[in-house]
């Protein structure tokens, strides 16, 4: 049996937080967004979990180990940028955790792709945040667990 279905990219980010600060890197190497901020995240590779990439990606970007016990979700928003399509498909399902704990100290890891991490108050980011991250951390605070982005009302 076939079925047709949409077929959108997936990717999973993490909030780390401290002292009521959000770990953000600022995108420097990068195809899309340079000079934004962003939280570490990627793409969900084939065959992968979301909380496994999310676990990879804090790994590779800011250099922390994250238990899969570790890792709460807290978000999830189907997003769309018909400006910005990707491969022909401008369709994204986005994963938002939190980290309730970690080992290691974040550090810019990747510095090819990022030019720093820092530590911003989520209830006062600049205004060169990836605005589909700002949306999703502002619909977060308002206790939202699931939102679009892009979509025509």
């Amino acid at each position: 049996m076939k079925y047709a279905s949409a077929q959108p990219h997936i990717a999973s980010f993490v909030i780390l937080e401290r002292d009521g600060k959000v770990a953000f890197v600022l995108r420097t190497g990068t195809a899309w967004l340079n000079g934004y901020y962003g939280l570490p995240s990627g793409k969900v590779e084939p065959g992968e979990s979301y909380s496994a990439a999310a676990i990879r990606e804090a790994k590779e970007e800011v250099g922390v180990t994250i238990s899969k016990h570790d890792l709460e979700p807290v978000f999830t928003m189907q997003r769309i940028h018909s400006e910005e399509a990707t491969h022909g498909n401008p369709e994204w399902v986005d994963l938002v955790f939190r980290a309730t704990k970690w080992e290691g100290e974040p550090v810019n890891n990747e510095p090819d792709k990022h030019g720093e991490l820092a530590w911003l108050d989520p209830n006062n980011l600049p205004e060169n945040v990836v605005p589909p991250v700002k949306f999703a951390l502002e619909k977060i605070n308002e206790g939202k667990t699931y939102a679009e982005y892009g979509w025509e009302d």
